[in-house]
C-alpha cells in the first residue's frame, strides 16, 4: 500500500483475476462501497485508488481490500452482499478477521448446500449452538435464527452427535384469520411449518428429506404436539417462539432429555397472540422466558439486531424504515 497524496491510497494487487472479483462485474462492487463510505473509488488495470479525505475510512477501506482479495485468491466468490456486509463488520470493529468469519462454516454433507456464517453475529451464534446445550436466538426477520439452526441440527446429526432432529412452531396466524382449512389433520397444520420444511429443502433433496421424516429422523410438527413426550438424543428447534404463550414455553422446555439440544427462535416485535386489555407481549412465552431464565448455567441467549440481516438488501432496508416509523411523533 502506497500513499499517493495527503487523501489518497493505493492498492496494486498482483493476480488480475481475483482483483476483478474483488471489484465486481463493471466495478458494481466498488460502487457499493463508495455508497456506503463516500469515497472515491477508481480502477486502473488491476490497481485499485482510494480517495477520501477522512484517514478512518481509508484506512477502514484498504483492510477491507487486502482482506477480501486474499479470500478471492482462495478460490472463495465475493458476492455485493458479502462486500457489503464486510464493510458494515470493518465500521463496528476494525479488527475483525474476515477469513476466520466467512471459514466459520457449518458443513451439511449434501451436493446442495454448505452454510456459512456471513457476519459477525452468526459466527457468534454458530460457536453458541457448539458449545451450549439450550440457546435462545432473538431478532429480526433475515437474520438467520432458524437457518443456521436447522443447518447444526442437521450437522450434529450426520456427526451422530443426536438421533433425530424436532422441528415445531405454534399454529398461530399472523393477522389473518384463516377459517376453515380443509383436509385431514396433518394437511390443516402444514401451512404454519411451511417455513421449517423450507429451510430443509434448501440444504437436503426433498426426496431425502421425505425418506428421513418416513422413519422419524425428522420430524415437523406444531407446538401443540409436544405436550406429555420426553425427547432424548434429538436437536429441538422451536421457531416463532414469540407466539408461545407462558404455559406452552413452560411446556416445551421441559420436554428436554438426556443427549438433546434445545434451541428456540424469535422476533419479540412481531408477535401474533390475541391481545389482552392493558397489554401488549405480556402473554409472550418468549419475552417471559428471557427474564426468568437469565443467568441459568448452560443455557445461552443470543440477540441478532437489523444491522444484522442477510437476505436481499431490501429486507434490511424495509426493517429500517419500520423501526424509524414506529419511533416517530404521531402526526397531530
Amino acid at each position: 500500500m502506497e500513499a499517493s497524496s495527503p487523501s489518497r491510497e493505493s492498492l496494486e494487487f498482483d493476480d488480475p483475476h481475483a482483483a476483478n472479483m474483488l471489484f465486481g462485474p463493471h466495478n458494481a462492487h466498488l460502487d457499493i462501497l463508495a455508497a456506503a463510505s463516500g469515497a472515491r473509488l477508481a480502477t486502473c488495470g488491476a490497481g485499485l485508488y482510494i480517495d477520501t479525505p477522512d484517514q478512518a475510512v481509508r484506512r477502514r477501506l484498504c483492510n477491507l481490500f487486502l482482506q477480501l482479495y486474499e479470500l478471492a485468491r482462495g478460490g472463495m466468490d465475493i458476492s455485493g452482499q458479502d462486500v457489503s456486509r464486510a464493510y458494515a463488520m470493518l465500521t463496528a470493529d476494525p479488527g475483525v478477521n474476515l477469513r476466520q468469519i466467512y471459514k466459520e462454516a457449518v458443513f451439511v454433507a449434501t451436493p446442495r448446500k454448505t452454510v456459512t456464517a456471513r457476519n459477525l453475529a452468526q459466527k457468534t451464534y454458530l460457536g453458541l449452538l457448539r458449545s451450549h446445550e439450550m440457546v435462545f436466538a432473538v431478532g429480526p426477520a433475515g437474520t438467520g435464527k432458524t437457518y443456521l439452526a436447522v443447518a447444526m441440527a442437521l450437522n450434529m446429526l450426520q456427526q451422530h452427535k443426536v438421533k433425530r432432529i424436532v422441528l415445531t412452531r405454534p399454529a398461530v396466524e399472523a393477522g389473518e384469520r384463516l377459517g376453515f382449512l380443509p383436509g385431514d389433520l396433518a394437511e390443516k397444520v402444514n401451512p404454519y411449518l411451511r417455513p421449517l420444511y423450507d429451510a430443509l429443502h434448501d440444504m437436503m433433496p426433498q426426496a431425502k428429506v421425505a425418506a428421513m421424516m418416513e422413519v422419524g429422523t425428522i420430524e415437523v410438527a406444531p407446538l401443540a404436539f409436544m405436550r406429555g413426550r420426553t425427547l432424548n438424543d434429538a436437536f429441538i428447534i422451536l421457531d416463532e417462539a414469540q407466539n408461545t404463550t407462558r404455559e406452552q414455553m413452560k411446556m416445551f422446555l421441559t420436554r428436554m432429555g438426556f443427549g438433546s439440544r434445545v434451541v428456540v427462535t424469535g422476533d419479540a416485535t412481531q408477535i401474533d397472540l390475541p391481545a389482552q386489555p392493558g397489554e401488549r407481549d405480556g402473554r409472550s412465552g418468549l419475552i417471559h422466558a428471557l427474564k426468568v431464565l437469565r443467568g441459568v448455567p448452560g443455557l445461552a441467549i443470543h440477540h441478532f439486531s437489523k444491522t444484522d440481516v442477510v437476505r436481499h438488501p431490501l429486507v434490511g432496508a424495509i426493517v429500517n424504515a419500520y423501526d424509524a416509523s414506529e419511533k416517530a411523533p404521531s402526526p397531530l
